[in-house]
């Protein structure tokens, strides 16, 4: 488990300096994968995928680092109910993957994007539902004060970072899709589940601070 604090962010900037959106949009699935399941994976994508990006907001409080979370609102068509980052599609007039992030960051929850630092961005990630999403890790400072938009998030809640961050909170769990079983993980916390590519992201979080 990394430790907290300070530490921990410079850690953290330390590690994605110099990063840039793009990369190869599979790596998060490559954690614990076998070729034969990336080439299942691969095979239930559109051949065009849609560019989108979600900001994984790092929030600098007190006692330690959280990371800010949404759970979906269970009528969307849409990964319902699930719990996800703040984000959405890249539009026409965003300069990119940081600004789309903001941008929805803020019509989703009312986050203002002058409490945002960027930080760096982690490997693209694909979901089956035809996006390659770009996540941008950015660093929150805590005073401010969130607006959902009810029609797309029912509740915003935050996540101590270490806790994240510990192995001993991955739990490994296979699920089936389009009579193919993958191996994923799930982070249960305080009656919430973290899974799917939420989870996979933050995990791939934890394996770029844990490289030497």
């Amino acid at each position: 488990m990394v430790n907290e604090g300070a530490g921990l962010k410079a850690r953290i900037l330390e590690r994605l300096r110099g990063s840039t959106p793009g990369g190869d949009p599979f790596l998060p699935h490559m954690l614990e994968r076998a070729p034969t399941d990336l080439q299942a994976l691969r095979s239930l994508l559109p051949t065009e995928l849609a560019k989108a990006a979600v900001l994984v907001p790092i929030v600098e409080r007190e006692d330690g680092l959280t990371i800010l979370l949404t759970q979906r609102a269970t009528h969307l068509k849409n990964h319902a109910g699930q719990i996800s980052f703040p984000g959405g599609r890249i539009e026409s007039d965003d300069a990119g993957p940081w600004e789309a992030a903001l941008r929805e960051t803020e019509e989703e929850i009312g986050l203002s994007r002058g409490h945002v630092t960027l930080a760096g961005y982690l490997a693209d990630h694909f979901v089956v539902t035809g996006y390659v999403v770009t996540p941008v890790v950015g660093i929150v400072r805590p005073e401010f004060t969130l607006k959902l938009d009810v029609t797309e998030v029912e509740e915003a809640f935050e996540v101590p970072l270490s806790f994240v961050l510990d192995p001993a909170n991955h739990v490994p769990r296979e699920r089936k899709f389009a009579g193919h079983t993958f191996r994923g993980y799930d982070i249960p916390y305080q009656g919430h589940n973290i899974w799917g590519a939420t989870a996979i992201m933050l995990i791939s979080l934890c394996r770029l601070l844990e490289q030497p």
